[in-house]
């Protein structure tokens, strides 16, 4: 069995990310810093609250829903901004159960040295695949751009969340290392920030390879 990280590592520069010292060894005993997160920065997830699509906050969300199989969707070759379908999924989707999880393996993480084109060129999720996702009873989806839709498109990316977000289906964003996932399965977990209600928070993404659900 083994463990894989799949959470972007939050550093000072990155869009929502700063953070100043507070303590010191030398002048305080310890070391601490005083942070500043915005709450969809770096690998994070969403609360149907984020876009009024529920009335659930991130400390809601229960942490069983947090953990379970998921499919892995090899989309690595896909062209920038190419909406994903239920098409791209191939075989895989006549395979999904109610309650498994999709990670969309774009490798998209590759691009996150270089934000702007990370935030504006990604591959969305297409409304078709989202109304799949909530016939099939998806738990959770993962992606590995910063957001499941454009987020220069405010009816488009609150179309895509409204739908997700509406049916329960948890969204976490802002994946990286999926091309760890060379199998078509493996247990995913995301554990956000337990912040009272919060419309999302940082979390720790992570897969579980050579173990069964």
């Amino acid at each position: 069995m083994r463990i894989l990280d799949l959470t972007l590592r939050l550093e000072k520069g990155m869009r929502g990310v700063d953070y100043e010292t507070k303590y010191t060894v030398a002048n305080d005993g310890w070391n601490a810093r005083t942070l500043h997160l915005y709450s969809h920065c770096g690998t994070h997830m969403d609360s149907p609250y984020h876009f009024e699509a529920g009335e659930q906050t991130i400390d809601q969300i229960p942490i069983s829903d947090c953990l379970g199989k998921a499919w892995v969707v090899a989309l690595d070759g896909l062209a920038d901004q190419t909406p994903i379908t239920v098409e791209h999924l191939g075989p895989l989707a006549d395979r999904v159960q109610p309650g498994d999880a999709l990670l969309l393996r774009t490798l998209w993480s590759r691009h996150v040295a270089d934000p702007d084109h990370y935030r504006d060129h990604f591959p969305p999720i297409s409304p078709e695949l989202a109304r799949w996702m909530v016939a099939r009873q998806v738990r959770m989806v993962g992606v590995e751009p910063p957001s499941v839709a454009d987020v220069n498109d405010l009816a488009a990316v609150t179309e895509i969340h409204q739908i997700l977000l509406g049916a329960g289906i948890i969204i976490v964003e802002g994946l990286t290392g999926l091309d760890q996932l060379t199998e078509p399965t493996c247990i995913f977990g995301a554990m956000p920030l337990k912040i009272a209600g919060g419309d999302g928070a940082p979390c720790r993404a992570f897969a579980i390879l050579g173990a069964t659900w």
